[in-house]
């Protein structure tokens, strides 16, 4: 199976964060599933660091693809595709990246782990 995670699910999963559910961390571990992680987590994550609201414990681009390659996390790539879809996603959920996120999956039609609710408006499958 192939999942999608969220940004917060993959900071809380790469920190061993208590806030991750066991449901969501025992589908990331399962050697059996292909778990990807949007360039949009990435771009998010590094603005976010630009303005010292995430630290990272070394400089960003090296622990994130270090935790990538650790735990076999693939990059889900921007299509044009995905880009027309959010320009058509009603205003559910108005975080950029997660729009960005939820118009993967609905397109790629992959299942996202993650906790915010929000993104069960847009008729995806959100495991957590």
């Amino acid at each position: 199976m192939i999942y999608l995670l969220d940004t917060h699910t993959f900071l809380w999963f790469i920190n061993d964060d208590s806030a991750l559910s066991n449901h969501a961390r025992s589908l990331i571990e399962a050697p059996d599933h292909t778990i990807l992680l949007s360039i949009a987590s990435l771009w998010e994550m590094a603005i976010k660091v630009s303005l010292n609201k995430l630290e990272m414990p070394s400089p960003f681009e090296t622990f994130v693809t270090g935790q990538l390659d650790l735990n076999n996390i693939v990059l889900l790539s921007i299509q044009a595709e995905h880009t027309g879809l959010v320009a058509t996603l009603p205003f559910h959920h108005r975080d950029p990246f997660d729009r960005m996120i939820i118009a993967q999956a609905l397109l790629t039609k992959t299942p996202v782990i993650g906790k915010d609710e929000n993104f069960d408006l847009y008729g995806i499958e959100r495991l957590w």
